[in-house]
């Protein structure tokens, strides 16, 4: 049996478990913008982050957020290649909850700058 690759303790944890607390956050920022699909999300946020945030996949995330109604499909496209692309749009409920999820990361990492005294 293969090992996993052990993050605890190593300088890769905190890249992990940051990516995994902010993933709802940048889904919901860039439906905010326009209406995407997921593999579109994907490239934006690689794009935009200059190659230090990746995604395999959104799709967990997509689902728990469309299971608490802060996203919904918007529409069914076919693509060139035959794909049906799903796009999603966050709803009224979903702004509020990406409202309050700034709110909470912007006050965390102000209170994380002053106990390392970054200020």
């Amino acid at each position: 049996m293969a090992r996993k690759e052990k993050t605890s303790g190593s300088p890769a944890n905190i890249q992990i478990a940051l990516k995994k607390a902010t993933t709802e956050m940048m889904v919901l920022h860039l439906l905010r913008q326009k209406p995407m699909y997921t593999y579109e999300m994907m490239n934006a946020i690689e794009e935009r982050s200059g190659g230090d945030i990746v995604f395999n996949t959104l799709y967990l995330s997509i689902y728990r957020l469309e299971e608490n109604g802060y996203i919904r499909e918007h529409e069914k496209v076919m693509s060139e290649d035959n794909r049906v692309r799903i796009y999603f749009a966050i709803t009224d409920a979903g702004s509020a909850y990406f409202d309050e999820l700034v709110k909470g990361y912007l006050r965390y990492t102000a209170a994380l700058a002053r106990v390392l005294e970054l200020d």
